[in-house]
């Protein structure tokens, strides 16, 4: 494949042929790819700024979970995700809480936080004492950019400096902590912190006894990891509501899931599937009302371990016969900025959710994270993840095996107290008739 200049600068359709023109069927793909672009030009377009390069539109189901009832209010949450299970696990967990109280949130903090990096030769002391008036300074030289968000109750927090040179040497950081309101606020925070990292330059080269000792910037980068923007969400019952879990007994229940948290807790292997499975909801949440999937998860697993070893997300806490679930995780969530304005199907996720702010959002998702990881681990220590998984998956497999309608009815029957396996369906198949 050869190398193509000026590709960025093609149109979509130039690309398209380019990209194809290298595959053996180049039509077939083309076919494809147009048979995904949206019937509205306009949206199209739009669809086309979101990323770079752009031949088609990837599309991924939008289902919802209804019976959501989350401080006392009920919720059907938009859902995007290509796992069939998740969707089903979610709703399940969330119509069996609906009837013992539902989920109960409270959001903790909501602080994000960005840092200036920079090498200064000069002494600690001298840059630590300027420190009340580097502050001001930079106040007053982001004003501009604050302006707008201190009216709505946000903008600069607070300024720290950092004395890093355990990392390197002469190498210093500006911690600054962020409120950004409804918004995430990436692109508030890293404009921000490009102008307090001009500000610092101008400060020290003014500044008596520091103006030989330049400042030297590294980067200027908001962190995805939010320690103190933080969510919680629980669920309780007396252990005699669990009821029998398919056959077992509430006590053995509690008894068995008590060991698999703590069997989380204290081992990564289990740990990190524990905490995917926390994922499976609130990454399917976060795709639907437009926000960054992929800090969200980057944060999530950076707190697991935060006591300095990986461990589960949610705690267990069993006391007068109280069952009592929880998961407590960062969440930077926004419901305006980026996607919300651009992506019709995002509109809609926030007003089928009643049109949250950003700390409802929280709540709503932590409480999804949490309904998906109840279901888990009620399916591992009961019937086996598979057995639910298989039955979600057992259309994927008639699909893949171009069963005919009648094979497809057949097998639904067949296979609806059978063990479930590509094998197995494949051999059924081969029985039946199309």
């Amino acid at each position: 494949m050869p190398f193509i200049p000026k590709f960025s600068k093609l149109t979509p359709t130039e690309k398209l042929k380019i990209v194809a023109s290298y595959l053996k069927v180049p039509e077939d793909f083309i076919q494809a790819c147009q048979s995904f672009l949206h019937t509205d030009a306009q949206q199209q377009k739009i669809f086309e700024t979101f990323s770079e390069n752009t031949l088609t539109n990837f599309l991924l189901p939008y289902g919802v979970a209804p019976n959501f009832l989350i401080d006392g209010k009920y919720y059907v949450v938009p859902m995007v995700t290509e796992e069939s299970a998740v969707v089903a696990a979610a709703a399940n967990a969330a119509k069996f809480w609906a009837q013992r109280g539902g989920f109960q949130t409270k959001v903790i903090a909501t602080t994000k936080i960005g840092h200036v990096h920079f090498i200064w030769h000069g002494e600690y002391s001298h840059l630590y004492a300027a420190l009340p008036a580097l502050k001001k300074y930079i106040l007053a030289h982001t004003a501009s950019l604050t302006t707008h968000m201190q009216q709505r109750g946000g903008g600069i927090k607070e300024i720290d400096l950092i004395n890093s040179q355990a990392i390197a040497q002469d190498y210093y950081q500006l911690k600054v902590q962020f409120e950004t309101c409804d918004a995430m606020g990436a692109n508030f925070i890293n404009a921000c912190l490009e102008e307090i990292a001009h500000a610092l330059k101008i400060f020290v080269a003014a500044h008596s006894g520091m103006q030989d000792m330049p400042v030297d910037i590294v980067m200027s980068i908001l962190s995805n990891y939010t320690p103190h923007c933080i969510v919680k969400s629980t669920v309780a019952c007396e252990v005699a509501q669990l009821g029998p879990m398919h056959g077992m007994r509430p006590e053995a229940f509690v008894k068995k899931f008590s060991l698999a948290v703590k069997i989380a807790q204290n081992d990564v292997y289990r740990a990190v599937t524990h905490n995917k499975g926390i994922f499976n909801g609130i990454t399917a949440v976060t795709m639907a009302t437009g926000n960054d999937f992929r800090a969200i998860e980057a944060n999530g697993h950076a707190y697991a371990a935060h006591s300095g070893a990986y461990r589960s997300l949610t705690t267990l806490h069993l006391a007068d016969n109280i069952f009592k679930y929880e998961l407590t995780l960062p969440l930077a969530l926004g419901v305006v900025g980026g996607l919300t304005q651009l992506h019709l199907l995002v509109k809609w996720s926030l007003k089928l959710l009643k049109n949250p702010n950003a700390a409802t959002l929280m709540k709503i998702a932590v409480s999804v994270g949490l309904a998906s990881n109840f279901s888990a681990v009620q399916s591992l220590i009961t019937t086996g993840i598979q057995q639910g998984h298989m039955k979600m998956h057992l259309a994927n497999i008639l699909h893949h095996l171009k069963a005919s309608d009648a094979q497809k009815q057949k097998a639904l029957c067949y296979f609806d107290n059978q063990p479930i396996s590509f094998a197995a369906v494949r051999a059924f198949i081969n029985t039946v008739k199309p």
